[in-house]
């Protein structure tokens, strides 16, 4: 990781994108694991494997474009701490952030409709009920 210029400080305006995605991605949507009782974040592990493929195909895709110089960012507006590829770690932090916004977003939807996504346990050819698509 580098941390872009020399002595050079952390305003504000270098944390805004960190900043509105945390306002509008996280806070916009955390409630819903507690408010509708979603469940995402107790069922880590099924969550990672939901993020971690998509992340990896945009981070790639990210080094790509920034190599090629298709792709760049507002310096001033980002913290300046880069991975390899170049690629911002902001950038990393949104490619987890709203895929995880959307699984909670996906999820409060079946809370509260109880609508089936079809990937609910079976027995004996029958979803189990269990909060989420339960079948009369």
């Amino acid at each position: 990781m580098v941390l872009n210029g020399p002595g050079r400080g952390l305003g504000m305006g270098q944390w805004s994108y960190l900043a509105v995605m945390g306002a509008f991605t996280f806070l916009g949507t955390i409630w819903l694991e507690w408010g509708l009782r979603t469940r995402v974040y107790r069922r880590w592990r099924r969550l990672a494997l939901t993020v971690a493929p998509v992340a990896a195909l945009f981070l790639l895709w990210d080094v790509y474009a920034i190599s090629r110089g298709h792709w760049w960012f507002d310096e001033a507006l980002i913290t300046g701490v880069r991975l390899p590829g170049d690629v911002p770690v902001d950038e990393l932090v949104f490619f987890v952030m709203i895929p995880i916004a959307s699984v909670l977003a996906l999820e409060a939807v079946r809370s509260a409709t109880g609508l089936a996504a079809g990937d609910e346990a079976q027995r004996g050819g029958r979803r189990v009920p269990g909060g989420s698509g339960e079948v009369p």
